[in-house]
C-alpha cells in the first residue's frame, strides 16, 4: 500500500503526464500512430474487431488506451473524463453532451498514464481524491478504483452514460420522457397505460446482486460492483444502479447514497468496480467483488490500496435458535467499512474474506431485522473465529418469540407478504398494477396478503383490524405492537381499540428523504408498543383502528406514512 499523497509508479512504468507532448509507446514495435490511428477509425464507427496492440498513446486531448482485445477508451488529460468507449468498432460512451465520471464531473484535474507488464493505469487527481482507471492485456474490461479520501469534495456515484439505441429499453428504470408523464418530483413518470417508471426501480438490495447492465445477445455491457466496503446502508441497501431513455442509458457505481440512507459517509478506496463487455452473456464470474484476483493491483501504488496481505477474515461456527424459512445474514460495520456474509442455511455457518483490519459492530439478521448484536476484531492474515451465535428473545432479540394472541405478518423486518409488497421496490404505489390499498382485515379468516404492506394519512388512513377475545382474554390488559421497517415525514401510528385511544408515542429516528414512493421500505426498524388496559376489550370482536399521525404535512402518497413489518397482541 502506498500511503503517500502522491502517486508513485512501480518500476518499470513509462509515465507521462497530461501537458506533456512525449507519447507512451503501447508495446514493443507499436508506434503510437499506429495505435492512434486504430482508436480513431474504431471512434468514428469503422467495422470490424480493433486489433490493435495492448497499449496506450496521447491524441492531445484524451490518453487513449487499447486493450489489445476489441476495446478502446479515452480519459480526459484535463479533467478525467471517460470521453470515448469504442467496442466491435462502436462508440457507446456518451450522451446529451455528458461524459462518464465521478458524480457529474470533477472539473480540472492532474491526470497521468503508466505501464506495467500487467496493465495501463490512468490516475486522476483532484483535490484530496484520487480515482483511477486501469486495463489488462486482452480484456475488454475497464477497471475503476475511487478514493474519496474526505467530504471536501461531493462524489456520490461514477456513472456510465451510455449512448442510446443500442440496448433495449423496457424495463422499470426506462421510460420515454415524450409520452410519460411526470408525476413525482423529477424522477418518476407514468406511462399511457398507468404503469410508472424510474431510475429508483432498478434497485436491488445490493447483498442480491454482484453485476448490472444490458445484452442485446450479440453484445453486452455491464457494470460490475466493488464490494462497497466504503459504500454505506448496510447489505441490505437499495440504490440507483441503471437507467434508460429516449436520449441515453446509465450505469451507476455508488459511493454514497443519500435516498432512505440510514447511516453516515464512510470514506476512502472503493473498488475495483468493472465495466466489462462481453459477446452478450452475463460478465466472468471471476470479476465478483468475492472472487476477483487482485494481486497485479498490488504494484500499482493506488493511494488507500490494501492487498489481501493486509486483510482479515472472520469465520463463524453457527447460529442457534433460527426460526424455520428465514435467511440469515450477518453484518460487519464500523466507520471505516462495511460487510456481510449470509448464514448456511442448514447450520449458519458463515465466513466474511476481504476484511479491513479493525474492530467491528457484529449484527445478525433475521431477514432484514436485527435479532443479535456483538463484536470482533479482524487482524491482518488472519482468520477470526467465533463460537456459535445462540439467538434469543429479549428486546434486542426476535420478537417472534413472545407468545402473541394473534400476529399479522411475521417479524423479519420487511413488509414481504402483505399486499403489493412485492411490487413496491420498483414500481411507484399509485401505479395500474397495484391493488387498492384500502381494505379492512378480520384476524383468523382475511388472508395476511390482504393486509396493505404501506400506510399513508391521505391514502388508506383508519386501516381496521377486527378480532376476537374469549371473556378470559378480555378480562386483562395486554400489550399490542406495531413494527415498521422505515417511515415518511415522520409518520407512525396512533391506534384506537373499540372506545381506548393510545397516546401519540414519539417518531421513530428514520431518513427524513423519499422511501415508500421510491422502491425502499428499508429505515431503521422501529417497534411501536402499547398496553392496553383490560377495561378497553370486550369479550368477542374488538376492533382495532390504525391512524398515521405526524406534524408534517403532505398530500397523497408524499403524506406521512410508514411500511409495515408485523402488527400483534400479545397474550
Amino acid at each position: 500500500m502506498n500511503t503517500q499523497q502522491g502517486h508513485r509508479l512501480p518500476r518499470r512504468t513509462f509515465l507521462v503526464r497530461a501537458g506533456a507532448t512525449s507519447l507512451g509507446l503501447g508495446s514493443a514495435g507499436a508506434t503510437a500512430g499506429a495505435l492512434l490511428s486504430a482508436a480513431q477509425a474504431a471512434s468514428q464507427g469503422a467495422s470490424g474487431a480493433v486489433t490493435g496492440r495492448f497499449g496506450w498513446a496521447d491524441d492531445g486531448a484524451n490518453f487513449v488506451v487499447d486493450t489489445g482485445a476489441q476495446l478502446v477508451f479515452k480519459v480526459s488529460k484535463s479533467n478525467g473524463d471517460l470521453v470515448s468507449l469504442v467496442y466491435r468498432g462502436t462508440e457507446y460512451q456518451g450522451y446529451g453532451g455528458r461524459n462518464s465520471q465521478v458524480e457529474t464531473g470533477l472539473g480540472a484535474s492532474s491526470v497521468r498514464i503508466g505501464k506495467t507488464p500487467g496493465a495501463i493505469l490512468v490516475t486522476v487527481v483532484h483535490g484530496t481524491m484520487h480515482h483511477y482507471y486501469a486495463a489488462r492485456p486482452g480484456e475488454n474490461n475497464v477497471y475503476l478504483w475511487t478514493n474519496k479520501a474526505d467530504a471536501s469534495i461531493t462524489a456520490t456515484r461514477y456513472i456510465v452514460r451510455v449512448r442510446p439505441g443500442l440496448f433495449p429499453c423496457d424495463n422499470p428504470d426506462s421510460w420515454d420522457s415524450r409520452t410519460d408523464v411526470l408525476i413525482e418530483a423529477q424522477d418518476v413518470r407514468r406511462k399511457p397505460d398507468g404503469t410508472t417508471r424510474s431510475k429508483h426501480y432498478s434497485n436491488q438490495r445490493v447483498i442480491d446482486y454482484d453485476h448490472v447492465g444490458w445484452s442485446t445477445g450479440a453484445v453486452g455491457l455491464w457494470m460490475v460492483r466493488s464490494n462497497h466496503e466504503k459504500a454505506s446502508g448496510g447489505p441490505f441497501y437499495r440504490s440507483l444502479m441503471r437507467h434508460h431513455y429516449e436520449d441515453g442509458a446509465g450505469l451507476y457505481e455508488i459511493l454514497y447514497y443519500g435516498e432512505n440512507q440510514t447511516e453516515p459517509m464512510r470514506f476512502g478506496l472503493q473498488g475495483p468496480y468493472v465495466l466489462a463487455f462481453t459477446d452478450g452473456g452475463a460478465p466472468a464470474a471471476t470479476l465478483a467483488h468475492d472472487r476477483i484476483d487482485t494481486g497485479w493491483v498490488d504494484g500499482l501504488g493506488l493511494v488507500g490500496w490494501v492487498g489481501d496481505k493486509g486483510r482479515g477474515r472472520v469465520a463463524g461456527v453457527g447460529i442457534s435458535g433460527r426460526a424455520p424459512g428465514h435467511a440469515y445474514t450477518v453484518g460487519f460495520a464500523n466507520t471505516q467499512a462495511q460487510y456481510w456474509a449470509t448464514a448456511d442455511p442448514a447450520t449458519g455457518a458463515f465466513s466474511c474474506v476481504r476484511m479491513l483490519p479493525g474492530s467491528y459492530a457484529v449484527t445478525v439478521y433475521k431477514g432484514e431485522l436485527a435479532v443479535h448484536s456483538g463484536s470482533v476484531t479482524v487482524r491482518a492474515g488472519q482468520t477470526t473465529g467465533l463460537h456459535t451465535i445462540a439467538l434469543s428473545g429479549g428486546p434486542s432479540g426476535d420478537p417472534s418469540s413472545t407468545r402473541a394472541l394473534w400476529r399479522i405478518g411475521d417479524w423479519d423486518g420487511t413488509p414481504l407478504g402483505f399486499k403489493n409488497a412485492a411490487l413496491m421496490t420498483h414500481m411507484h404505489p399509485s401505479d395500474a398494477r397495484a391493488a387498492a390499498w384500502t381494505g379492512d382485515f378480520t384476524v383468523g379468516s382475511t388472508p395476511v396478503a390482504s393486509f396493505p404492506a404501506y400506510q399513508w394519512r391521505d391514502v388508506n388512513d383508519g386501516l381496521q383490524v377486527r378480532f376476537t377475545l374469549t371473556a378470559a382474554q378480555a378480562a386483562q390488559a395486554h400489550v399490542l405492537r406495531i413494527g415498521i421497517t422505515t417511515a415518511y415525514a415522520n409518520g407512525r401510528p396512533q391506534i384506537r381499540v373499540n372506545r381506548w385511544t393510545s397516546p401519540v408515542l414519539p417518531a421513530a429516528t428514520e431518513p427524513s428523504t423519499r422511501s415508500l414512493t421510491v422502491g425502499s421500505y428499508r429505515g431503521s426498524n422501529h417497534m411501536f408498543s402499547w398496553t392496553v388496559p383490560a377495561n378497553a376489550f370486550t369479550a368477542g370482536v374488538n376492533v382495532l383502528r390504525i391512524n398515521v399521525v405526524s406534524g408534517m404535512s403532505g398530500a397523497r402518497f408524499l403524506s406521512p406514512g410508514f411500511a409495515y413489518d408485523c402488527v400483534e397482541l400479545l397474550a
